[in-house]
């Protein structure tokens, strides 16, 4: 007994010195116990759909976009099948019937804790259809990691196969745990990939649509100060091989100097703040005078070095600019950005855009956002 228990403390000896220290924190009840630097600390898989690390959002609240969708739990819209995790979107008029849609009263409050509604802003909870303001159109799932894992600093992999179908909007994204240096974006953002599924969208003759992903951080004091555009990156694929054709791989490398993106394994961008970290970076000073500095006893990297947690989605439209009112598209855009009736003229003008979907088609999988996986590995 005496020779098994040394041989144990041999053995937890020799794992202990092969440790080295890492910088990544993790929490969450899918973090482990112990990290060692190059430790693979998450790694989901999709070999089923594990309701223990993938919380669903159920909320009509549109993103903060005003977009057209209707988050939920349910398995016509997100489901794993063969190893790959489906977000698809779907019709709510094939749930709720037609009619629903413009007189309607859609009530997201549930009974047991997970048929909450998880955001009422914007009447994201309960709202009634009108003639002029149709409840949102679509029904698609938007599920995050909130409360199994988040983590800071450390390297990230997802391979993921991004939707076709006019006006879709994917995203694989981070969101702050708690939002220690205030609400959005004085807490930040981390956009790992964002995608149009418009195949033919073009601005200046360029396409940006399928053939166009995005990496981009947002940060700023408040709501109307957010300086994405000062860390924002794109990769185009070749003409015609959209990503909407394959599955890439998008990677983060975030340290406490710089976050770095990249696609399939070349880098796209890289953010070093200066020594006056992200509020330098942002000109923030020139901007709002007063203002107070939200990061002033974060690191350089505030608001990015605290723990951020995973969200994917596929969202439809939206009035804040992503769909460009000047883009050109094989068919025209159905409604306008300063439009206060966007869900109805974008419902009213499915001609166009539903056959682009080809949901009859293999159940839709050409619109479905689909990701193989996900892995984070310790620094």
């Amino acid at each position: 007994m005496k020779l098994v228990l040394l041989l144990l403390l041999c053995a937890a000896a020799r794992a202990s010195a092969n440790c080295i220290a890492s910088i990544t924190t993790a929490s969450g009840h899918k973090a482990p116990s112990r990290i060692c630097s190059g430790d693979l600390i998450f790694n989901e898989e999709f070999n089923s759909f594990d309701f223990q690390t993938w919380n669903h959002e159920k909320t009509a609240t549109g993103g903060g976009n005003w977009e057209f969708q209707i988050y939920l739990n349910n398995r016509s819209n997100s489901f794993v099948r063969d190893g790959t995790l489906f977000i698809r979107p779907t019709l709510t008029a094939d749930k709720y019937g037609e009619r629903f849609l413009t007189s309607g009263t859609l009530k997201l409050y549930g009974g047991a804790p997970a048929d909450e509604c998880t955001n009422p802003m914007d009447w994201g909870c309960e709202r009634r259809g009108t003639n002029a303001n149709v409840l949102n159109p679509i029904t698609s799932a938007r599920i995050r990691t909130v409360d199994s894992f988040s983590f800071c600093y450390g390297k990230v992999e997802v391979r993921a196969k991004l939707p076709a179908g006019d006006w879709l909007w994917p995203a694989i994204w981070m969101l702050p745990h708690y939002n220690e240096y205030g609400s959005w974006p004085a807490s930040g953002e981390i956009d790992l990939c964002e995608s149009r599924g418009n195949r033919n969208l073009t601005v200046n003759g360029l396409n940006i649509g399928t053939e166009l992903t995005s990496s981009t951080l947002h940060f700023g004091p408040y709501w109307s100060l957010d300086r994405w555009e000062k860390a924002h990156f794109e990769r185009r694929s070749e003409p015609e091989q959209g990503f909407d054709q394959d599955f890439h791989r998008f990677q983060i490398e975030w340290t406490k100097d710089y976050l770095q993106f990249a696609v399939d394994g070349e880098e796209i961008g890289k953010i070093t703040p200066p020594e006056g970290g992200f509020w330098e970076l942002g000109m923030f000073n020139s901007t709002i005078g007063t203002a107070d500095n939200p990061w002033i006893y974060g690191s350089k990297m505030a608001p990015f070095d605290k723990e951020f947690y995973f969200v994917i989605n596929l969202a439809a439209g939206g009035v804040n600019g992503y769909f460009p009112d000047n883009a050109e598209n094989p068919g025209r855009k159905p409604w306008s950005n300063n439009s206060t009736r966007a869900s109805t003229e974008f419902w009213n003008g499915r001609q166009q855009w539903l056959p682009t979907w080809k949901l009859e088609v293999d159940n839709g999988d050409s619109a479905a956002l689909q990701v193989d996986y996900i892995k984070v590995w310790a620094i």
